[in-house]
């Protein structure tokens, strides 16, 4: 079963034996972001077609923001677009994107520890959405074999961003929404995100 059949988180909860938390963990880290990411942002918003499909969501919107924060962490980790994730039969498919660990081997090698996983929602789906991500996290859990590992989750449309964190069998979804229209704070939330992996990756 891919993870696009699973539709919700209380669907996931149930089957997974996984508790949920709603409250804040993120501490925003700031991030200073570069007039030229500004201008090519606003060029899109204002010129572009960036909303009309889940794939123009991932490439117009979400793809660039995590490129800028991930620039900054490059030399411990690869963003990987659109790469199969698989666990087993119940836990496969393709997550949009997964922050994982750098491999010595090369940019061609898709190594663990996963430590981010991004799904793109068109319009306000955030439901399906969070079933979906939640699954994919419970699979990195898993193929990671590091149950207290902080594996962490984001689902967006683009102009909302929704974050969650999974530790042993508690899922934690941040109660705060971020948005587009307030870059630096939506920046300083991802900005904290990578730089919890990159803890982790040190420990």
């Amino acid at each position: 079963m891919p993870f696009s059949s699973y539709k919700s988180i209380g669907v996931v909860a149930k089957e997974y034996q996984i508790k949920y938390v709603r409250k804040d963990f993120i501490e925003e880290i700031e991030f200073v972001i570069s007039d030229f990411f500004r201008q090519e942002l606003n060029l899109i918003l204002n010129e572009g077609v960036f909303d009309n499909s889940e794939s123009a969501i991932c490439e117009n919107i979400i793809y660039p923001i995590l490129k800028e924060i991930w620039k900054n962490y490059r030399s411990k980790f690869l963003l990987w677009s659109h790469q199969t994730l698989i666990y087993d039969e119940k836990l496969s498919g393709i997550p949009d994107y997964i922050l994982a660990k750098r491999s010595p081997l090369g940019t061609v090698v898709f190594d663990k520890p996963y430590f981010v996983l991004v799904e793109a929602k068109k319009e306000s789906d955030f439901s399906e959405g969070w079933g979906q991500c939640l699954a994919e996290m419970i699979a990195v859990q898993r193929l990671n074999n590091e149950p207290n590992q902080h594996i962490f989750g984001i689902v967006s449309n683009g102009a909302v961003w929704q974050f969650g964190r999974l530790v042993s069998d508690i899922f934690t979804q941040n109660k705060t929404f971020y948005t587009i229209q307030e870059l630096e704070k939506l920046f300083a939330a991802v900005n904290y995100v990578f730089q919890q992996c990159d803890l982790q990756l040190d420990n």
